[in-house]
């Protein structure tokens, strides 16, 4: 009776397997004791959250560049919710108020243009007298 060919096993083939073998275990081994710890000690230590500083300034309005440097602070899942309405509540209140001011100078602007345009020596020049 005539073998075939699958049948021929090498004896350097199961020696390769065990070493495979081997060597997954000690993988997998290493990797469970880095993840779970192994120890006493902390593999990854607790860092401490990042705190939001405000780099707005206060001394003056908030400008196009102040708002480009604006970095806020990146917690577990985004972004944190408390940082984040404190400088949309801010930056609210400083458009406000120049909405506020563009107004106030708007009607300003609107009186000064109706009261020029009812007097009667609109079109003289300073120094001209009336020649009647």
């Amino acid at each position: 009776m005539a073998r075939s060919g699958s049948d021929v096993s090498c004896p350097g083939e199961k020696l390769v397997f065990l070493f495979l073998l081997i060597a997954m275990v000690v993988v997998v081994t290493a990797v469970t004791l880095a993840v779970v710890g192994g120890g006493d000690r902390e593999v990854l230590p607790e860092s401490a959250p990042e705190q939001f500083v405000d780099p707005l300034p206060t001394t003056r309005p908030v400008g196009r560049a102040d708002i480009e440097a604006l970095r806020l602070p990146v917690g577990a899942r985004g972004y944190r919710m408390a940082d984040v309405d404190e400088v949309l509540a801010r930056l609210g209140a400083e458009l406000a108020e120049r909405d506020s001011r563009i107004a106030e100078l708007e009607s300003s602007l609107a009186g000064a243009q109706a009261t020029a345009v009812g007097r009667p020596d609109l079109f003289k020049n300073p120094g001209e007298e009336d020649q009647r």
